[in-house]
């Protein structure tokens, strides 16, 4: 186990940045029972702050595997209607939500991808209504992870099951300031950060950004009233909360109809305990035409097929290559920590705040304005040292927003 205090730093910023539990409120925890201890320590510094409630979602890894080893496609595909009822009324009274994830990447990968997919697919279909709360912030919600042996193994293979934890929480406590002497301060500064960069880019109000580096040429065309989000959020009565710790990115929704090009992952994807690596998806009109994987190929064809608006995409996000992730030379194979090592985009879903008036529209209302719906949203990495991103003005014009991974504009100006 880490050192002590740093764990307990960790939990307070989860709670005070992370989800900024009020007092009275209700906080729902998902976690790993292989994270129970750490998991303790969040549940009494949130009732120290006055949490009204303290419920857990436990999870178990061996479980899971063993579920779908030797439970029925028809087990798997059919969630309870209580496991429904029961996130929905700790949503309608305003809990906040923190999920502590811990995931071996590799859990599933002598499981059909096809079971795994259909899994997935019945667990979005009844969430829905849920999803609805944490995609439209109205709810504060956050996600945070610490090690597992398998994980961290997967990323320090010479190491001992002890040492590579070791190593691991080293790792985070260093990407999430808890080893500075006051994280919730070094937060709010970093959050100042971002919101200069979300602040430049509204004002912009770029009509597409051309992405092109090895492997990746595409333009991104955004809607009319697209909004660049990042860092802190804010929930319907204004309190803020950080939906991803770590987060080193600005991001928006790019016209679900209006995406052209090619792009080459740069790192690889976990998704639904398989490993997808070495992809390429070529989009015309915004609608993935073509794939192919050098690993994973079933498992990216089976989240293609989820439904329509899973071969389109909903977020588009600018992430510098000097990111802290990034600088690590480290792959976590851990879409929360990758994603925040590079520029990346999101099959699926789109977050209805990213567009002006957004939270207030229906489905249909969405679609007209090129925001995406899905019964998914998986995050993947394009970004790397060598990519150049152009954005093109209303009048037509061009100029640098990224140059060889870096940010070639002044928040300054």
């Amino acid at each position: 186990m880490a050192d002590q205090k740093l764990l307990e730093k960790y939990a307070e910023l989860a709670l005070k940045t992370g989800v900024n539990l009020q007092k009275d409120q209700a906080l729902v925890i998902n976690s790993s029972i292989e994270g129970a201890d750490f998991t303790r320590i969040v549940a009494k510094k949130a009732y120290d702050l006055g949490a009204k409630n303290v419920h857990i979602n436990w999870t178990d890894d061996e479980l899971t595997l063993l579920k779908f080893q030797y439970a029925s496609e028809g087990v798997l595909t059919d969630i309870p209607e209580w496991q429904v009822a029961k996130h929905l009324d700790f949503a309608e009274d305003g809990a906040a939500l923190l999920a502590i994830r811990s995931t071996n990447p590799d859990l599933l990968k002598d499981i059909d991808p096809g079971k795994v997919a259909k899994a997935n697919k019945a667990s979005g279909e009844a969430m829905k209504e849920f999803r609805q709360y944490t995609m439209n912030d109205r709810i504060p919600w956050s996600i945070i992870s610490i090690p597992t042996g398998d994980w961290a193994q997967k990323i320090f293979p010479d190491k001992s099951k002890e040492d590579a934890i070791e190593s691991l929480w080293d790792q985070i406590f260093k990407i999430v300031r808890v080893d500075q002497e006051d994280p919730v301060s070094a937060w709010d500064q970093h959050n100042n950060t971002l919101k200069k960069a979300r602040n430049f880019l509204n004002k912009k109000s770029y009509k597409a950004l051309v992405f092109k580096s090895e492997g990746t040429d595409i333009r991104f065309e955004l809607p009319e009233g697209h909004i660049w989000k990042g860092g802190a959020a804010q929930t319907p009565n204004g309190n803020a909360f950080n939906p991803n710790m770590p987060t080193e990115e600005v991001f928006t929704v790019p016209h679900k109809y209006k995406v052209d090009g090619k792009v080459t992952a740069t790192k690889p994807l976990v998704y639904g305990g398989n490993m997808i690596d070495g992809f390429t998806l070529t989009f015309k009109e915004g609608k993935v035409v073509d794939f192919e994987a050098e690993q994973g190929y079933e498992t990216l064809k089976h989240l293609l097929e989820t439904d329509e608006g899973a071969t389109r995409l909903g977020e588009l996000a600018l992430v510098p290559h000097a990111s802290p992730i990034s600088q690590s030379g480290l792959i976590f194979y851990n879409t929360l920590f990758d994603e925040n090592a590079s520029c990346h985009i999101a099959l699926g879903k789109a977050y209805p705040t990213n567009l002006e008036g957004g939270s207030d529209m229906d489905e249909e209302a969405l679609d007209k304005h090129g925001v995406n719906d899905s019964l998914t949203h998986v995050d993947f990495m394009i970004g790397s040292a060598d990519l150049d991103i152009d954005g093109e003005t209303s009048d037509g014009s061009t100029e640098p927003v990224f140059r060889k991974g870096a940010w070639a504009i002044d928040f300054n100006e």
